[in-house]
C-alpha cells in the first residue's frame, strides 16, 4: 500500500466503523431507549473495543445527536424543493403527505427513534430534535411567505402557521409508522386524515386576519 493511499483508506475505514456503530445503535434502540443504551452494547454489536468508541463519539448522547442529524438533516433540501415547486396548496399538501409516507417506508427505524426520543430522557438529543424541527419551521415559513397574500403576514404569524404544518407532518410520520406495525389505522387512512387536517389548516389560513 502506498503512502498516498493510506490516509484515504484509514478515513474510509473510520467512516465505516462510525456508520456501523450508528446502525447498531439504531437496531438496539428498537427495544430500549437511548438513556438505557450502554456503549459496550454498541461496541459489542460492531465487534470493536469500548475504547474505540471514543474515536468517533464523546459519549452515548453524542451518538444520539448524530442519529438525529442522520434521520432529519438530509430531509431539509428535499422538503424545501418539493414545497416550493408545487402548483398550489392542494398539490403541496398531497406531495408532502406522499413524501412523509415514502420516508417512513424507507427509514422506519429513524422515524421510530425520533418519535421516541423527541420527549425522551437525553437532553442533548431532545435539543437536537427540537433544533432540526425549528429549521423545518423556518424553511416552511419561507415557502409560505412567498405565496400570494403572504406579504400581509408578519414573520411570527408565518412561523405560527409553519409550526402547525410541521407538527402535522411529525404526527403523520408517527401514524404511518404505527400503520406499518399494525398498531393503528392503515396507511391509506392515515394519508387521507393527514391531507384533511392540512387542508383544514390551509382553510384557517385563508380566513386569518393578519
Amino acid at each position: 500500500m502506498s503512502r498516498t493511499t493510506a490516509p484515504g483508506t484509514r478515513e474510509a475505514r473510520k467512516q465505516q466503523t462510525r456508520q456501523a456503530m450508528l446502525d447498531a445503535a439504531l437496531e438496539l434502540l428498537e427495544e430500549q431507549s437511548l438513556s438505557s443504551l450502554g456503549l459496550r452494547e454498541v461496541t459489542r454489536a460492531v465487534g470493536i473495543t469500548p475504547a474505540a468508541f471514543y474515536r468517533h463519539f464523546r459519549d452515548i448522547p453524542d451518538l444520539g445527536v448524530a442519529l438525529v442529524e442522520q434521520a432529519l438533516g438530509s430531509l431539509h433540501d428535499l422538503v424545501q424543493v418539493l414545497l416550493a415547486e408545487q402548483d398550489g396548496p392542494q398539490q403541496r399538501i398531497d406531495t408532502t403527505v406522499e413524501l412523509i409516507r415514502q420516508y417512513v417506508a424507507e427509514h422506519p427505524a429513524h422515524v421510530r427513534f425520533v418519535a421516541s426520543e423527541r420527549h425522551g430522557g437525553v437532553r442533548e438529543v431532545r435539543q437536537a430534535i427540537a433544533g432540526e424541527l425549528d429549521r423545518f419551521i423556518e424553511e416552511v415559513a419561507g415557502t409560505l411567505g412567498a405565496d400570494p397574500g403572504a406579504e400581509l403576514w408578519s414573520r411570527d404569524e408565518l412561523r405560527m402557521l409553519a409550526g402547525l404544518f410541521v407538527d402535522q407532518m411529525v404526527g403523520t410520520a408517527c401514524s404511518f409508522l404505527s400503520a406499518r406495525l399494525d398498531e393503528g389505522p392503515p396507511a391509506d387512512e392515515v394519508a387521507q386524515t393527514a391531507r384533511d387536517r392540512m387542508r383544514l389548516v390551509q382553510l384557517g389560513r385563508q380566513h386569518w386576519l393578519p
